[in-house]
C-alpha cells in the first residue's frame, strides 16, 4: 500500500497512527501541501479532493479521506480495532471523533488559514486569534466529553481508539501553533499517555521521511 501524506498535515497523522496501531507496513509518498504539491494534476487523478491524505489499496484502489481510510482498515485490518462495536464505547468514541475532524479541524485547516492571509488579508495576529478561538472553544467540548468517559488512560477505555488518533494530532498542531492549552487536563492526560507508546512514537510528524525543517 502507497499512503500519500505530510508530515504535519493533522489528517494524514491520524492515518499514520491507525497504520502503526495495527502494525501494517505501506510506502509514504510525501505530498508537499506548503507548496501546492496537492493541486498537481497526478495528485487530483488519485485523489480528487485535492487534500492529504491518499491511500492507494494493495488492488490499487485509492481512498481520500482519513475517517474513511481508518474505517476501511479497520474492515480490512481488524487486528487491533479501533473503533468498538458495541455501545456506549463506540458513540463515546465518535462523539471525541466528530467533534475534533467536524467542528475543530475544518476551520484552523491550512487552506483556511492561507485564504485568511491571502484572500481577506487578515493579520498574522488576528489569524492567531482566529485559530486559538476554535482550539479553545472546540477542546473545551473534548474536555467535557473526555471527562463523562473518564474510564481508562485514553479517551475511552485502556486502549486507543480512533478518538485518540485523532485527538493527539490536534493537540499537537494546536501547541505548535502556541495555544493555551492549560485548562484542558483530561485531554493533556491523555495526549501523554499515547506519545509515549511505540505506534504513536513512528507516525509523529518529526519522525516522517518527508519531514521540512522548520
Amino acid at each position: 500500500m502507497k499512503l500519500y501524506s505530510f508530515f504535519n498535515s493533522s489528517a494524514s497523522y491520524r492515518v499514520r497512527i491507525a497504520m502503526a496501531l495495527k502494525g501494517i507496513d505501506y510506502q509514504t509518498v510525501g505530498v508537499n501541501i506548503r507548496i501546492g504539491q496537492q493541486n498537481a494534476l497526478e495528485y487530483r487523478r488519485l485523489n480528487p479532493i485535492g487534500l492529504v491524505p491518499a491511500l492507494i489499496t494493495d488492488e490499487g484502489e485509492s481512498l481520500g479521506q482519513s475517517l474513511a481510510i481508518i474505517d476501511w482498515l479497520d474492515r480490512h485490518f481488524p487486528q487491533t480495532p479501533l473503533l468498538p462495536t458495541n455501545d456506549p464505547q463506540r458513540m463515546r468514541v465518535l462523539e471525541v471523533v466528530y467533534a475534533i475532524c467536524c467542528d475543530i479541524h475544518p476551520v484552523n485547516n491550512m487552506r483556511v488559514l492561507r485564504y485568511l492571509s491571502d484572500e481577506l488579508k487578515v493579520s498574522e495576529e488576528a489569524k492567531k486569534r482566529w485559530y486559538e478561538h476554535w482550539i479553545l472553544q472546540g477542546m473545551s467540548a473534548v474536555e467535557q466529553l473526555l471527562r463523562r468517559s473518564d474510564t481508562g488512560t485514553f479517551c475511552v477505555g485502556d486502549t486507543p481508539t480512533l478518538a485518540d488518533c485523532c485527538l493527539v494530532p490536534q493537540w499537537a498542531n494546536a501547541q505548535r501553533m502556541g495555544c493555551d492549552l492549560s485548562g484542558f487536563p483530561r485531554c493533556k492526560a491523555v495526549y501523554d499517555a499515547c506519545v509515549g507508546l511505540p505506534a504513536f512514537i513512528a507516525a509523529a510528524p518529526e519522525n516522517q521521511q518527508d519531514k521540512i525543517p522548520a
